[in-house]
């Protein structure tokens, strides 16, 4: 359905992140994103299509603090004509799929020059075409092309912005009207024990989404991620709904709905292959979903255009840099396509306590204006000191392509350089 990241957890098993499904991803050989497709380092492969998609990294644990309570319905207060109804009575999986289904939407992601690409899901916030979706979904891509369930037509959509940090994106799709719109309910209504179903473009295929019944099985769950494949690009997500719904790739940013018809989370991550171990001590399948209210939330700020150190506004800053992999920083941000600081590699980049390493700088970019080369290490971007990829994608977070920044970084023979570099525009982080 989503896409999928996987757990990659020697007690716990291997898990995916319910990330885009890919229709194909666009990794490329030793890439750092896995079913995400992204590139580790020239030269890419052959075009291919996937399922985008996560692997847990890390074991499964309760995160502090409880799921923000939300608004019952839709955000944007769209008629009753245009929403998805709420039944009264409980529904059976296929009542609730027919009514569902209309508001939904399959992502296909094109990434780089190869035109491969990776394919996941998205909920439908307003009549003329805002989608909600996972980050993950869109990260790298270069064009965006979106089928609406309800419709059966296919938009080019824009990203409006997105929060990597938390896994939330949202789209607009370009020239649409009159689209049935989700109805979103209040997942902090949602307890352990209720019957939930999972419905999503599962393993890329596009068409009638996929459906997957299951339980809530715990609240508040705090997972660790990386792009399957390589386990690259960690990200620690917080407050998540556990089900043991069977979620897949491509499932990621579809929507896990209430026995009612109402939205009340979005498929994110889950495990893969080999059951983990629950923390009640039972083995069973693991899916994530992130509650709707916080997702919800998410998308107001976006909406809004009110950017922070989290959320990013608009088209994605590129510098222009590749990394190796070969270090220890934690790249949770995009640095294998070119979203976030615009490089290449498989997300950790050579990170060290004094900057990060590179492998090289993209011709034209703006690292490589400012001279920088393989071997050099970047020491500060935007006058923000930075020790891994990750702190990169950070330090650019509130950038846009056009921005003057200040970069520094010492040179393979130890010397310090400093340089003011214009930004590109680079692929959605």
């Amino acid at each position: 359905m989503s896409q999928t990241y996987e757990p990659n957890n020697p007690e716990q098993g291997q898990g995916h992140l319910a990330g885009p499904g890919f229709a194909g991803g666009a990794g490329h050989p030793g890439g750092g994103y896995g079913w995400a497709g992204y590139a580790s380092a020239p030269p890419p492969p052959p075009r291919r299509n996937h399922k985008r998609g996560l692997i847990l990294t890390g074991a499964v644990a309760l995160a502090a603090g409880a799921a923000t309570g939300g608004l019952i319905g839709s955000m944007h207060g769209v008629t009753a004509s245009t929403m998805t109804a709420a039944s009264r009575t409980p529904l059976s999986a296929s009542q609730i799929a027919q009514r569902v289904d209309p508001a939904l939407v399959d992502v296909v992601s094109t990434e780089g020059d190869q035109g491969a690409t990776a394919a996941g899901t998205g909920i439908v916030l307003t009549s003329n075409g805002e989608v909600l979706t996972n980050n993950h979904v869109i990260r790298g891509a270069t064009s965006i092309k979106v089928t609406d369930v309800g419709n059966g037509r296919t938009y080019t959509a824009k990203v409006v912005g997105y929060d990597a940090s938390r896994d939330v994106a949202v789209i607009q799709l370009q020239n649409a009207s009159g689209l049935t719109t989700a109805n979103l309910g209040d997942s902090s209504s949602v307890q352990a024990g209720d019957t939930v179903t999972a419905l999503g473009n599962a393993g890329g295929k596009g068409g009638t989404p996929s459906v997957a019944t299951g339980t809530v099985t715990a609240l508040n769950q705090g997972i660790t991620a990386s792009d399957e494949g390589s386990g690259a690009n960690s990200e620690q997500l917080t407050g998540l709904i556990e089900t043991n719904a069977d979620i897949q790739p491509g499932d990621s940013g579809g929507a896990l709905v209430n026995s009612y018809g109402q939205v009340i989370g979005m498929n994110t991550a889950a495990s893969s292959g080999t059951q983990l171990q629950s923390q009640s001590g039972q083995s069973a399948e693991q899916a994530y979903a992130i509650p709707i209210d916080k997702a919800e939330s998410i998308a107001k700020q976006i909406e809004a255009g009110q950017g922070s150190s989290a959320v990013h506004i608009g088209a994605t800053a590129f510098l222009g840099i590749e990394t190796d992999g070969s270090g220890s920083g934690s790249g949770s941000g995009d640095s294998g396509g070119f979203g976030g600081f615009g490089g290449q590699g498989d997300g950790s980049g050579s990170g060290t306590s004094n900057g990060v390493t590179i492998a090289g700088a993209l011709s034209g970019s703006a690292a490589a204006n400012a001279g920088l080369t393989a071997g050099d290490t970047i020491t500060s971007v935007g006058g923000q000191a930075v020790s891994s990829t990750s702190d990169i994608q950070q330090a650019l977070v509130k950038y846009h392509p056009g921005d003057k920044i200040s970069l520094s970084w010492l040179d393979q023979s130890g010397q310090s350089q400093t340089a003011t570099v214009t930004l590109g525009s680079g692929p959605a982080a």
